[in-house]
């Protein structure tokens, strides 16, 4: 091949990779959006939250476990004070955000649910402003302003349409997404020395155990007898709705880079909507996509100005 010939295709195969990373982002999102459609199923068959969550991450955890001892065996020693700190982020970052999500969604339709759970990054940033005095730009501040008029749209509309327990849990899923915030605003120091992939698997176990522990707290073993659906939903949303998409997710950071990444995993919200009305006949309305629009393009201008 000639030197000029090498030049021309490099390019072309530098966008085939780029296409491949964008590609995993998005299937990764869509996975992981799934998860809350799952949840809504399984309601189905009267489980409520401490249920759905125990099966997922006891489905999930022998595939964490695995992930977490690949990593510790390729990556560096840690101090205790690192596993302490793991454990602290695993409670607040999966645990208790993953708990206060499936309470919520016993209440609100899954499109809402992914919506408010798409303002993490908001909640980042107006941490950082208070507790690390991080200045916010104009656009930041506008970008702040579309995301939460967005979800103030979709929140009325819901109200109107979903019952009388809409506003409580619409109040759980925003517990979820700051603590979930909260795990990312603690967790950047960290991320550096143990690696995000290992961090996850690490806190993952830690959540995973911690939900268990809860169930035989609340919950009789004999609970855990559930018609073959539900674990086969649980299966499924370890699987496909947990582990895949954290893998995925991780290898779309390191193709593509975390802000493009994020930038993908705004295809989440659309994608729910979508298949919720499609598999739970959850109903699309003009103010629903109006709102929606509104909170993707906050998140874009914030994603853009964080890149």
């Amino acid at each position: 091949m000639t030197a000029s010939a090498s030049a021309a295709s490099s390019p072309i195969s530098g966008r085939r990779a780029f296409l491949a990373g964008l590609s995993i982002a998005i299937i990764g999102s869509i996975l992981f959006s799934a998860k809350a459609i799952v949840a809504k199923l399984m309601y189905r068959y009267q489980v409520d939250a401490v249920m759905v969550l125990t099966l997922r991450m006891m489905f999930a955890l022998p595939l964490f476990a695995a992930i977490a001892l690949w990593k510790t065996r390729t990556g560096p020693v840690l101090a205790k004070i690192d596993y302490l700190r793991i454990v602290f982020l695993g409670v607040i970052g999966y645990y208790l955000s993953s708990f206060l999500d499936f309470l919520g969604l016993q209440y609100i339709s899954a499109g809402l649910e992914r919506l408010i759970l798409f303002l993490t990054p908001t909640f980042v940033l107006l941490m950082s402003f208070v507790f690390y005095k991080r200045s916010i730009a104009r656009l930041e501040w506008g970008a702040l302003l579309l995301s939460y008029l967005g979800t103030v749209f979709v929140f009325m509309h819901d109200v109107s349409t979903g019952g009388a327990h809409v506003g409580l849990g619409s109040l759980l899923v925003l517990c979820a997404a700051i603590s979930y915030a909260l795990y990312l605003m603690l967790s950047g120091e960290l991320v550096q020395r143990v690696g995000a992939m290992r961090l996850v698997a690490y806190a993952m176990c830690v959540s995973s155990i911690a939900c268990i522990v809860q169930f035989f707290i609340l919950r009789p073993a004999g609970a855990l007898v559930q018609p073959m659906a539900v674990y086969e939903l649980s299966l499924f949303n370890a699987v496909f709705c947990t582990v895949l998409p954290v893998c995925l997710t991780m290898i779309a950071v390191v193709r593509i880079g975390a802000p493009t990444t994020a930038q993908a995993g705004m295809v989440g919200p659309v994608s729910t909507l979508f298949m919720g009305a499609v598999i739970l006949d959850e109903p699309i309305t003009g103010i629903q996509l109006a709102g929606m629009m509104l909170v993707l393009s906050g998140i874009y201008l914030l994603s853009k100005k964080k890149a």
